[in-house]
């Protein structure tokens, strides 16, 4: 980090609350992770003629309620953290941090926190391109040893595959559970599907009407009770897998 480093002491953080928006600031060896996860996006939306960033909501099935993101590429990552099982919660912006660095104050606000399975993680999202921008790399330098030094991952997204986020985007279509028929899905988690093609799926409910059986065996791809290969272009002879 330079000469000088991080001054731990300086180091804090501050938050909105969700529920009247009021700001509060605290040491960030000390703000605990149900704090940030309650925690309302630090910025408000910005909309004005001729802006350069695509803005928007997006609606989460991991959240069950809308997710911000302020770029195209910010939705991509957002659709894969709804999309990865081991997500158990989201939050944009999630916080205003705020260091002395080689003694200078730095401030930044990370893109999202994911709560998973393993621990938070803390992302920010930036097009591969702007990497190598010395201000860029230096905010994401400090940033990822704060994150690490409590033991949290730090993560820098940039343009994932083509072809996976096609795939993840399709099959976000699915995403809402509640449209789909418990016996029906119950019916497909009956069978015998490993190693069978999307299209023999598609087809091994005869007596069901289609269009209902087709949008069940995408909602299952969705919640990754069948596993495929997102690397290729989704099609009928795409090969499903139970996941290990």
């Amino acid at each position: 980090m330079g000469r000088d480093g991080i001054e731990p002491s300086t180091v804090l953080v501050s938050f909105r609350t969700a529920d009247d928006m009021s700001e509060v600031e605290k040491e960030w060896a000390a703000v605990g992770t149900d704090e940030l996860a309650a925690a309302a996006p630090w910025r408000a939306f910005r909309w004005y003629l001729g802006q350069r960033h695509y803005s928007g909501t997006y609606w989460s099935s991991t959240v069950g309620g809308p997710v911000i993101y302020e770029s195209r590429l910010e939705l991509a990552r957002l659709l894969f953290a709804d999309f990865e099982p081991s997500v158990c919660h989201i939050v944009a912006q999630p916080f205003f941090l705020r260091a002395t660095v080689d003694r200078k104050a730095r401030k930044h606000v990370p893109d999202y926190l994911l709560m998973t399975d393993a621990g938070p993680v803390i992302v920010d999202v930036k097009p591969a391109r702007r990497l190598a921008d010395p201000k860029v790399a230096f905010t994401f330098e400090w940033t990822r040893e704060v994150v690490e030094a409590r033991g949290w991952r730090y993560e820098v997204a940039t343009e994932p595959s083509p072809v996976e986020l096609g795939n993840v985007r399709f099959l976000s279509g699915y995403r809402r559970g509640w449209l789909f028929a418990a016996s029906l899905l119950a019916q497909l988690r009956a069978r015998d599907l490993d190693g069978a093609t999307l299209d023999n799926a598609l087809n091994c409910l005869p007596f069901e009407p289609s269009g209902l059986v087709r949008s069940a065996v995408l909602h299952l791809l969705w919640r990754q009770e069948l596993a495929i290969d997102l690397s290729k272009p989704l099609s009928r002879r795409t090969e499903l897998r139970r996941p290990a």
